[in-house]
């Protein structure tokens, strides 16, 4: 009983040290990218005129994504300001609550396994491997769709794959419920995809066993399909009535179906691009997925055990969404990130079979030359590119490389070199944020350049592009950030059209320019021009007509 309420208080403590790494630092970089400032300013725009339907960016409607990700960071808003913490605090509730999911549907399948091949502590294992995996943890700690959409359906597939274990009738129809509730949470997180995994993972499950659902699986559809689209139409309904084709044709055909089959938004990869993707996110724990390969494979896929049934399942939600997105002609890593639940799942697997000393060992060793190698390879490039000074680089990489040599050299201390891989993929995050936030805040955003634009008096001037679109300034300078007509932001390709835009507002202007084009500005006799600074891929130039 002891050693069960000391085993209880360890957990206890690792999943506080969870908690403090993903909310460590949170807002301490400024919204990097072209998508978090973007995503957490229309979210301002909603929350500034209470409006729940209708996003928009710069005044113009903006109907790339649903609503949830914007409804969570409006009520972070409000109970914390509009912050960059605000802006991130719900992808990272999303990633611990994935987590939870996982623990809990792995707890499920223990219960339900005979003691003979009861899988010991599947749960704690499996949401380890996940919450410590670098997709996750990097994810979460953006304000992003893509984990969103990952809650969701880890939502919609634990409630049914625990309905499949679950004998109790009333039980399994709340779980049922749950599947399609989450179902309608995943259309309101990112769209249709929300649809398409869910029901994709379970009818390749389904395929996989050469077996048919039971009939209260197949009847549930008759009520559970209008439960998913009832939770949905909170949104799609008003946001259709408001907006009509303008919404269809942007939010369906433009960002959907167009997306998929086409290049237009310039994301392409080739088509085996999420299979390192997928060994990149479930990092370190890569090895243990492609072991868990082989034991899914010596399975009777046809067997009704609980045991076989997860793996299969397991298989299905990983390889599902892998296989849909590979299609698409544009590819984005995160796009792939609803199917790490179902690896990290996998790997659990695997790993609880290596603390049990039935394998795993060669598959320790691995990850401990990867972490070896990561530490390496991390070395070489900060060499290049001088991100931090050398001592923040042996803070981020040493608890990788003990760990690493640990796990190279001391395969038989099972528990502890799993521990330690734990805790090095932590503290490495930890220390990369504390050391790596405000540097590459500085170089990848204009947050700097507008305060010291402000300081200067410049905190209403209009801010334009000359051959760039720094799309941090949608966040930055919002409400002064110009777009054109079709909401576009505004890109000069020249001085003149500088020294146009100077003459009209009758004052002066914000140019955001990269530095290489900074004397096409001050050289331009027409120009008047004061340079605010810049931060070595751009510059901010004060620009007013003499």
């Amino acid at each position: 009983m002891q050693r069960s309420t000391l085993a209880k208080r360890v957990w206890l403590l690792f999943f506080l040290a969870v908690v403090a790494c993903y909310f460590y630092g949170l807002g301490r970089p400024p919204l990097l990218g072209p998508d978090e400032p973007r995503y957490a300013q229309v979210a301002h725009e909603m929350f500034l005129r209470a409006d729940f339907i209708t996003p928009t960016l710069g005044g113009h409607t903006w109907f790339e994504k649903p609503s949830l990700l914007y409804w969570m960071m409006m009520a972070a808003y409000g109970a914390f300001g509009v912050t960059e913490f605000a802006a991130r605090l719900g992808p990272a509730l999303a990633g611990l609550l994935t987590g939870l999911l996982i623990f809990w549907l792995g707890r499920r399948v223990e219960r339900a396994c005979e003691d003979r091949e009861k899988p010991r502590g599947l749960g704690q294992w499996s949401s380890l491997a996940l919450l410590s995996s670098g997709g996750l943890i990097v994810f979460s700690r953006g304000a992003s769709f893509d984990i969103i959409v990952t809650l969701t359906v880890t939502l919609s597939l634990c409630c049914f794959f625990v309905s499949e274990l679950e004998r109790d009738a009333r039980r399994r129809l709340w779980l049922l419920a749950g599947f399609y509730a989450g179902v309608g949470l995943s259309l309101l997180a990112k769209g249709l995809v929300g649809i398409v995994v869910p029901f994709g993972v379970t009818g390749t499950y389904f395929l996989l066993r050469r077996t048919w659902p039971d009939r209260k699986s197949l009847t549930s559809m008759l009520w559970g399909m209008p439960l998913a689209l009832l939770i949905a139409a909170s949104w799609y309904a008003p946001v259709t009535a408001r907006h009509g084709w303008l919404f269809i044709d942007e939010f369906f055909v433009q960002h959907h179906f167009a997306r998929f089959v086409s290049n237009k938004y310039h994301h392409p990869q080739p088509f085996w691009f999420y299979l390192p993707m997928m060994a990149a996110l479930i990092f370190p724990w890569t090895a243990f997925l492609v072991g868990s390969f082989r034991t899914t494979a010596r399975l009777s896929w046809r067997g009704k055990e609980p045991l076989t049934k997860f793996h299969l399942f397991a298989l299905a939600w990983l390889v599902v969404p892998v296989a849909f997105f590979s299609l698409s002609e544009s590819k984005l890593p995160g796009y792939v990130l609803p199917a790490l639940p179902g690896a990290a799942l996998l790997a659990g697997e695997y790993l609880v079979g290596f603390l049990n000393a039935l394998k795993g060992r060669v598959a320790m060793r691995v990850t401990g030359g990867l972490l070896l190698v990561l530490v390496v390879a991390g070395s070489l490039y900060e060499a290049r590119t001088h991100l931090v000074s050398n001592g923040g680089l042996i803070l981020i990489a040493a608890p990788l490389a003990v760990a690493g040599i640990f796990l190279v050299a001391r395969t038989q201390q099972r528990r502890a070199c799993v521990m330690m891989l734990f805790c090095a993929m932590l503290l490495s995050t930890v220390f990369a944020v504390a050391q790596l936030s405000d540097r590459v805040g500085e170089r990848e955003s204009v947050k700097h350049l507008m305060q010291l634009a402000a300081a200067r008096g410049y905190s209403n001037a209009p801010v334009y592009g000359l051959h760039t679109i720094d799309y941090t300034a949608e966040f930055y300078a919002a409400g002064r950030f110009a777009h054109e007509a079709d909401g576009k932001p505004v890109r000069f390709e020249g001085p003149q059209q500088v020294l146009a835009a100077a003459q009209q507002t009758g004052g002066t202007v914000l140019v955001i320019v990269p530095v290489e084009y900074r004397e096409q500005l001050t050289a331009y006799a027409p120009l008047a021009t004061d340079i605010i600074g810049d931060n070595g891929s751009v510059a901010l130039v004060a620009v007013r007509a003499r």
